[in-house]
């Protein structure tokens, strides 16, 4: 954060203290995975939505200055399904007021638990909500939706293997705190996601 800018920096130090504060008292929730993907998964304590405060990675950073634009971005646990969503909404170009081309992208993920802690994910599809398509527009404010598919593992295991690389290890979070209303986790990555349940019901989901 300090090679962006020494304002960047002090901000993010000072979440990063937080965040050990925060662990130093303890998880208060020691079985974060209890319950996910079972019928009894909405009593889950991942279950919800979440809303995305602070992260060190790179490609969930979105601001009005970058290339990409502004962006919400959310994550839906749905725990009886056994889904995880990640959620980017792009907001309006500062400057002109204007919609981006694509309003909105959906990652479909399945989680696994692997620990009363970690998370496993497999990535299923992508979904994005378009405006235009080669520009151009549906009649009556319609929007184009397209998926792309994911490789999945065993795709993925082959296609490693014929260019005769080590498979990548499984895509996975730990949590290490999460109480009612706060989730802090870290990715196989080594980045760090702060989340907050959202005060209100987010994003247009058609």
């Amino acid at each position: 954060f300090y090679k962006i800018s020494p304002e960047l920096g002090d901000a993010g130090e000072a979440v990063f203290n937080k965040i050990k504060a925060l662990e130093a008292l303890g998880n208060p929730t020691p079985d974060a995975t209890k319950f996910l993907g079972t019928e009894e998964g909405r009593l889950c304590p991942l279950n919800g939505g979440w809303k995305l405060a602070f992260t060190t990675a790179a490609d969930a950073t979105f601001s009005a200055n970058s290339t990409r634009g502004e962006a919400a971005i959310s994550n839906v646990v749905d725990a009886v399904k056994g889904t995880v969503t990640n959620v980017i909404d792009f907001a309006p170009d500062t400057a002109t007021g204007k919609m981006p081309v694509v309003e909105q992208l959906r990652v479909l993920i399945k989680p696994t638990a692997l620990s009363p802690t970690r998370v496993g994910l497999r990535f299923l599809c992508a979904k994005a909500r378009l405006r235009k398509l080669f520009g151009i527009p549906l009649p009556g404010g319609r929007r184009w939706r397209l998926t792309f598919p994911v490789p999945g593992p065993f795709l993925t295991k082959i296609i490693f293997t014929i260019l005769r690389k080590p498979t990548p290890p499984m895509p996975y979070f730990e949590v290490a705190f999460l109480d009612d209303d706060l989730r802090i986790h870290r990715t196989g990555e080594g980045n760090t996601f702060v989340q907050r349940r959202p005060s209100a019901t987010a994003n247009a989901w058609a």
